[in-house]
């Protein structure tokens, strides 16, 4: 085991996890934001999320298989496989874990005590979060330090208005700001645990590399695709939430592909 791979890849986790807490700190000050401003964010973090998917975790899953003497249909079995399973992942998460969206809010009627209230929104931002941190992780799989970096300054960046989105979603819908700042930390307390654990064992076998990068990969889309999109679109804010979503691919493809 690279105990100090294992680290680097970890701090740079939690480093992304915590930039949801700088963005969520705007909301100790200001209460409400408009709709389209939060699908904006959201729309962007989607984006991000797109790019790292394929820059960083699919591209990379596909090369390490080819790297280890793999064809390229093993390679594309492999990998695709890794992507199914991390979406099937989430979908059986996503339909016996309680759940709640971020802009609709808790359910009228469906909860009634603040304990409840809070037990599901961990559970929520867990699932919601849990992916990135384990892409982080899994991105620095075999040393690869410029892909983790460009992945994690990726998934970093759209923390930060995704922390902001959240925690001001939370607080226009009757949470207290100091509990909504604190939910947005919690998404970020989240990421680096799924970086040990997604760095630790493709450290642990070179073999899991390519599964992991790809059960990282599918789960990450499966977030946009099933969540992140239609939330941005439940408003009629399509054309900012698209627009929104094409900067933060943009911008990730500019990172990946000048920091590596």
């Amino acid at each position: 085991m690279d105990w100090s791979l294992i680290g680097t890849a970890t701090g740079a986790s939690a480093a992304a996890g915590l930039a949801t807490a700088a963005g969520a700190l705007p909301v100790l000050a200001v209460r409400r934001i408009s709709q389209r401003l939060q699908s904006g964010f959201l729309g962007f973090a989607a984006g991000v999320m797109l790019a790292a998917s394929f820059f960083s975790l699919i591209l990379p899953g596909l090369e390490a298989v080819a790297q280890r003497g793999g064809n390229a249909v093993m390679a594309a079995g492999i990998v695709g496989g890794a992507i199914l399973l991390g979406a099937v992942t989430l979908q059986l998460i996503n339909q016996h874990a309680p759940h709640e969206h971020f802009i609709i809010g808790p359910n009228q009627g469906a909860v009634t005590s603040q304990m409840q209230r809070i037990w599901l929104f961990v559970i929520a931002i867990t699932l919601h979060n849990f992916p990135e941190g384990l892409a982080v992780g899994v991105s620095f799989g075999g040393g690869n330090m410029t892909n983790g970096t460009a992945t994690a300054v990726g998934i970093g960046l759209q923390n930060v208005p995704e922390g902001l989105a959240v925690a001001v979603s939370l607080a226009s819908v009757g949470y207290s700001r100091g509990f909504s700042f604190l939910a947005a930390l919690a998404t970020g307390l989240v990421e680096p645990v799924g970086g040990f654990l997604g760095i630790a064992a493709v450290t642990y076998s070179s073999i899991l590399l390519p599964w992991g990068l790809g059960f990282a990969a599918g789960a990450m889309i499966w977030v946009v695709s099933s969540e992140i999109i239609p939330e941005t679109h439940r408003e009629g804010q399509q054309n900012s939430a698209t627009t929104a979503l094409m900067g933060g691919l943009v911008l990730m493809l500019f990172l990946d592909w000048t920091l590596g």
